[in-house]
């Protein structure tokens, strides 16, 4: 029976730490996606990477342009040319065609690349201020609360205001 009760005696110091470890932890949350895209930098950096995208598809489209006339210059002049000549014009618009694909393909990943190095210090440089802000502020977690998340409730501190403070926006 003693040993009974020091069990519970134990088992209720244990919750009771617990109760008050839980009660202690401070957090917060904030809408990352939010922050990120009302940094100047970010609006900077989206107009910088439209431009690019905007030349690679003037790029394609004039690429594509000299395709479609070389291939109805070539379908005109059909009737006119031996078998062996048709083939091989087949076979350059099919190198063109091909050609135009490689472009494509090559500007999409282009992009992307530069994407993701514009955007890696904009991303950084809100990740530190995010935590800078929430140690100030003394909180054990900030959750981020971007539509889609995970974050179905998120009636805690919003740090919005005070990182965007920090970031000077």
């Amino acid at each position: 029976m003693k040993r009974m009760k020091s069990i519970l005696v134990a088992l209720a110091l244990i919750l009771g730490s617990v109760g008050v470890t839980v009660a202690q932890t401070k957090i917060a949350h904030i809408d990352a996606q939010e922050l990120i895209e009302s940094m100047p930098e970010y609006k900077a950096a989206q107009s910088s990477l439209e431009k690019i995208q905007r030349s690679y598809e003037t790029e394609i489209k004039a690429m594509m342009r000299e395709l479609e006339n070389k291939a109805r210059l070539y379908d005109s002049e059909a009737s006119s040319k031996t078998e062996q000549e048709n083939q091989r014009r087949f076979e350059e618009i099919q190198d063109m065609q091909n050609n135009v694909q490689a472009y494509r393909q090559q500007a999409l990943e282009d992009l992307d690349q530069k994407r993701a190095d514009v955007f890696r210090p904009i991303l950084e440089k809100a990740q530190q201020a995010i935590q800078k802000v929430g140690k100030d502020q003394g909180f054990h977690y900030v959750l981020d609360s971007t539509m889609g998340s995970g974050i179905i409730l998120a009636e805690g501190k919003d740090l919005m205001a005070d990182v965007k403070k920090e970031l000077g926006i």
